[in-house]
């Protein structure tokens, strides 16, 4: 038996390479602050548990799911978007239950895309998107995120031909690796293009909980006409600490809901009955945890950019998301400076180099450690020796 053409055109998962590296040292019994995650370090809410707990007493959990999910799941969703963004979602058309975000960003080629089309990806991006251009049989163009733009993609500097043929977006913000955040403004632009263009957007809302310095992220949503063009995918992993539950949703336009569903119906049997009513109790009930989690990473961001600038290192404070994007040394590739904290100071970083071209130059650090394993890990780095004067905090 062999694997079939498309599996063996699968991208290398990039965290399963940085996983087996970081495993290996541990292996040798070195203390490592991996900073390379981005697995949420904080329990599930209490709250939540329970009631899940209370969800997996019901006999009627242990059967089968309707295959487009419950709709208190779905209702739940839309007052969410009403409470957080004052977005009107019809529960209805508009809501798509997802096994995790990730599960829509690589289905989503499949279900609206024929063999051969063009879609466009950010660059540098989260790489699970590659899958989904792979499982498409599609081909992708890329969108620099360059620092001097506020890592946002520049759509007037994009090639006539790239836009003419692309017939797909995706956009992430707050942004995973980079930490950059999007205004309505932009969204507004955003949505202008794709009309005038018919690219349909998919906006990837992550780590929509968590924006710092007391500015809210933005949902896509909320542009004008945003549902006109495109989805908007929402998981309760960040937000909720339920990385391992593997719930979430995609919210928007009704067209490109209705093909999600019709994918899934061919592909799974929705949610296990009980996660899905533990997360109708998470949407719903009081958000004191999420704005608690969004203190804690707004905290450890502060101590990681203080450090970095106190040992030398000139560096930008993250706007949102639970990542900072941080310029590697002069001198140093982005896997040649990974492979040196890992190696003489027992930091696990990401490359910015896996996460496309333009990450090059560029690490990824995980605000996903206490407050001492973070002044722990840039003390290693200081003893190093790399950087030898102290820079200004803007």
């Amino acid at each position: 038996m062999k694997l079939s053409k498309k599996l063996q055109s699968l991208p290398t998962q990039f965290f399963a390479s940085l996983v087996k590296k970081v495993n290996a040292a541990i292996e040798e019994g070195r203390d490592v602050i991996n900073l390379g995650q981005g697995n949420p370090d904080c329990p599930t809410p209490q709250h939540i548990v329970q009631a899940l707990q209370a969800a997996a007493e019901i006999p009627q959990s242990h059967k089968y799911s309707p295959f487009q999910g419950l709709q208190e799941l779905k209702e739940a969703a839309a007052s969410f978007y009403k409470r957080e963004y004052n977005v009107d979602i019809d529960p209805y058309t508009e809501v798509a239950i997802l096994s995790g975000a990730k599960i829509g960003l690589v289905e989503l080629p499949m279900a609206i895309l024929d063999p051969g089309d063009y879609m466009l990806l950010p660059d540098p991006g989260y790489p699970d998107y590659l899958s989904g251009v792979v499982l498409g049989d599609v081909y992708f163009d890329t969108m620099p995120l360059l620092e001097k733009n506020e890592f946002l993609p520049d759509y007037h500097a994009l090639p006539k031909e790239v836009i003419e043929r692309a017939k797909l977006m995706y956009l992430n913000y707050p942004n995973n690796p980079t930490g950059a955040t999007a205004n309505l403004d932009f969204f507004n632009n955003t949505v202008q293009m794709a009309k005038e263009n018919e690219i349909a957007v998919v906006h990837d809302f992550a780590y929509g909980a968590f924006g710092f310095d007391g500015e809210k992220p933005v949902s896509f949503l909320q542009a004008e006409g945003a549902k006109d063009v495109g989805v908007e995918l929402y998981t309760l992993s960040k937000t909720y600490n339920m990385a391992g539950w593997r719930v979430g949703f995609a919210v928007g336009n009704p067209e490109i809901i209705a093909a999600i569903n019709l994918l899934q119906d061919h592909l799974f049997v929705s949610l296990f009955p009980a996660v899905q009513l533990a997360a109708v109790t998470a949407l719903n009930d009081n958000q004191q945890c999420v704005e608690e989690q969004g203190a804690i990473y707004e905290s450890r961001r502060n101590i990681l950019i203080e450090e970095a600038h106190r040992i030398g290192w000139d560096v930008k404070a993250p706007k949102g998301s639970f990542f900072a994007w941080l310029r590697v040394p002069e001198g140093y590739t982005s896997e040649e400076f990974a492979d040196l904290l890992l190696d003489k100071a027992n930091v696990a970083v990401a490359a910015g180099n896996g996460f496309g071209d333009f990450g090059e130059g560029y690490i990824r650090v995980g605000l996903l450690v206490s407050e001492e394993r973070l002044r722990e890990a840039i003390l290693r780095v200081e003893k190093l020796g790399i950087f030898s004067q102290s820079v200004n905090i803007l």
